[in-house]
């Protein structure tokens, strides 16, 4: 089964300085992560607040998704932190 990504919620974590997101992959829940760098790489006026880097998110939630999907087939374990290369 494909990874699917029916849940939109996402959080803040200000202690890793990064995005949380969720992904499923039949009945297991997959967390991921995206660091600060990375979203400011791809939106370079986002800032790294709460609010800068969650509207970093939704502005590239698609291309996010895409990255994700990529890095899980590469290596599916517990959990995953998405960097900027991993953005393309």
């Amino acid at each position: 089964m494909a990874l699917s990504f029916p849940n939109q919620s996402r959080s803040f974590d200000a202690r890793q300085l990064c995005v949380r997101f969720w992904a499923y992959d039949a009945s297991l829940e997959i967390p991921f992560f995206i660091e600060a760098d990375a979203l400011c790489r791809i939106d370079p006026q986002a800032t790294r607040d709460e609010p800068g880097l969650l509207n970093a998110f939704d502005r590239h939630r698609d291309r996010i998704l895409q990255a994700a999907g990529r890095v899980y087939q590469r290596n599916r374990r517990g959990s995953y932190t998405l960097a900027a290369a991993d953005l393309g």
